[in-house]
């Protein structure tokens, strides 16, 4: 059974930085498309970033177009999201998953609260 864990999120002040950990476990990761979600209280669940298997291609939501940067390790078995310059409204909690393609995931963690104080 793929296990995804969420490590990183925390508070942090507007214009701060964080680094989310997804770190896998009962699969490796290799071959298989990565991507980071989030979800805010009373909104539906949104794309945030995804990396494909073979690394060379990341896809972003434009609401954080340079400003975050996802990235992989399969070597360690980890996909990162490196979120630079946060604003208030990318408060959520944030998921990292696991699938076939940057559109179709399989598996999902239990995700990693970041909020963004004003």
């Amino acid at each position: 059974q793929v296990q995804l864990v969420e490590t990183g999120g925390g508070l942090v002040q507007a214009g701060g930085s964080l680094r989310l950990t997804c770190t896998a476990s009962g699969r490796t990761i290799n071959g298989y498309a990565m991507g980071w979600f989030r979800q805010a209280p009373e909104k539906e669940r949104e794309f945030v970033a995804a990396v494909t298997w073979h690394g060379e291609t990341t896809y972003y939501a434009d609401s954080v177009k340079g400003r975050f940067t996802i990235s992989r390790d399969d070597a360690n078995n980890a996909v990162y999201l490196q979120m630079n310059s946060l604003r208030p409204e990318d408060t959520a909690v944030y998921t990292c998953a696991i699938g076939e393609s940057t559109t179709k995931y399989d598996y999902w963690g239990q995700g990693t609260q970041v909020t963004v104080s004003s």
